[in-house]
């Protein structure tokens, strides 16, 4: 069995951003509190409680993300059904996130956001669920792998 170590950097790459997105998001809203702010007449406890909230929602997700990418890895398999859209969905939000973080935080900003969805869409390639089958125990050394010998057995006669 082939293991790939890609899955492996994935859910680690995934978990460290869950942690660091919702330590942020929680700052953010604790600098919010402190300092405040108001944005157009909004409630600054309702803006603090938003962030942090978001950011435990949206380190959830991303740990999430990682907790399928750690099964892919230790099943050596490709993810199947939520799983897999989770992963997609993941994909989406790095591309997305990238294309923000371009313009507003920097080139540096956008080529982690870049690699890591090119990480993510990695995974989902090439562990494509297609896998050698494996011979059976009671298969004739000469067969084709599935159990049946080289040539078909004789057809029945009739009395």
């Amino acid at each position: 069995m082939v293991r790939r170590p890609v899955a492996w950097v994935v859910a680690v790459v995934l978990f460290v951003e869950a942690l660091g997105i919702g330590a942020l998001n929680w700052f953010l809203g604790i600098v919010v509190d402190r300092q405040d702010m108001s944005l157009a007449g909004l409630d600054p406890d309702v803006m603090s409680m938003s962030s942090k909230v978001g950011g435990v929602v949206f380190g959830a997700y991303f740990a999430l993300c990682g907790l399928v990418a750690l099964l892919v890895a230790l099943r050596d398999r490709a993810p199947a059904g939520l799983g897999r859209v989770l992963l997609i969905s993941a994909a989406v939000v790095h591309a997305l996130l990238g294309a923000f973080t371009w313009g507003l935080v920097g080139w540096t900003a956008f080529l982690f956001m870049v690699v890591v969805f090119a990480l993510i869409v990695l995974v989902l390639m090439t562990y494509d669920g297609r896998s050698a089958p494996e011979r059976p125990a009671d298969a004739a050394p000469g067969g084709d792998g599935d159990g049946s010998p080289v040539t078909p057995p004789p057809a029945p006669t009739t009395p």
